[in-house]
């Protein structure tokens, strides 16, 4: 749900598994050609949209597999670069294109899934609205996985959840356009010069296939208070590592990082 620095352990290789994500309340391996992740409540409604996925020809998400003989998710494993090496992948204008077209291609690929109704998503939502579609939740660059400089993956469907699609775009943008300042864009985002944050977003409109950048940054200041309010909501109901964010005061950087899109607005319209 939000970017994340590589943890102890990740990338070590335990008991012939190669542990890909090592924190206190998710333990993530590769065995052979299939990753294993903790399942959680919403699981058989992720599992459903994989295999959506799967039966339409969308080859970026992983194949659900089911559960292994202790209980974990089973997903195919997608080969190539990914997490925080991710930022750098969508600094040049290639990349960032490919980016939005990898977002559009899914929301193509969903938009005719319609969750049975008795599945439960991670805010307890079920069914989906006219308007709607299963938005990914969590389109991020560390989320999507890259091989010879272009998208082949995508990872961490644990908060998708239906939404209107601004809602993904919205998101995305919050990160590719990005909604920064620009000492953290040079010294953590790999931009070699402030980024021109307005003309960012037209090219990733312009390769999504919108016709106007008109209203995207409320897309993006919308999708950072959703985030804010899905992070509470988990937490409160005790899920992990939420209630550890909010314990740690996460929350308080998220709702910074809102002020911040508000306050330099004018960057970005």
């Amino acid at each position: 749900m939000t970017e994340r620095e590589p943890a102890p352990g990740d990338g070590e290789v335990a008991g012939g598994a190669e542990v890909l994500q090592d924190t206190p309340h998710r333990r993530i391996e590769r065995v052979g050609a299939t990753v294993r992740r903790p399942a959680q409540p919403w699981t058989p409604a992720v599992r459903a949209l994989l295999r959506h996925l799967e039966t339409v020809g969308f080859r970026y998400a992983p194949r659900a597999l089911g559960a292994d003989a202790v209980g974990r998710e089973t997903l195919g494993y997608l080969a190539g670069e990914a997490g925080p090496a991710g930022w750098a992948r969508i600094v040049p204008d290639d990349g960032l294109r490919a980016f939005a077209r990898l977002l559009r291609d899914y929301h193509r690929a969903v938009a005719d899934f319609h969750p049975a109704p008795d599945l439960a998503w991670c805010d307890g939502s079920t069914g989906r609205g006219p308007r709607q579609l299963v938005c990914h939740g969590d389109f991020g660059p560390w989320n999507v996985v890259w091989r010879g400089g272009r998208p082949v993956g995508l990872l961490d469907w644990d908060y998708a959840r239906p939404a209107d699609p601004r809602h993904d775009i919205g998101y995305a943008l919050e990160y590719a356009a990005p909604a920064r300042d620009d000492a953290e864009c040079l010294r953590w985002l790999a931009y070699p010069k402030p980024p021109d944050r307005r003309r960012r977003i037209e090219v990733f409109a312009e390769a999504y296939g919108l016709d106007t950048t008109e209203g995207l940054v409320d897309a993006i200041i919308d999708a950072q208070e959703r985030t804010v309010a899905l992070v509470r909501q988990l937490a409160a109901a005790g899920h992990q590592p939420q209630a550890d964010w909010l314990a740690d005061g996460h929350l308080t950087e998220l709702t910074h990082r809102t002020a911040w899109t508000r306050a330099h607005r004018h960057l970005l319209e």
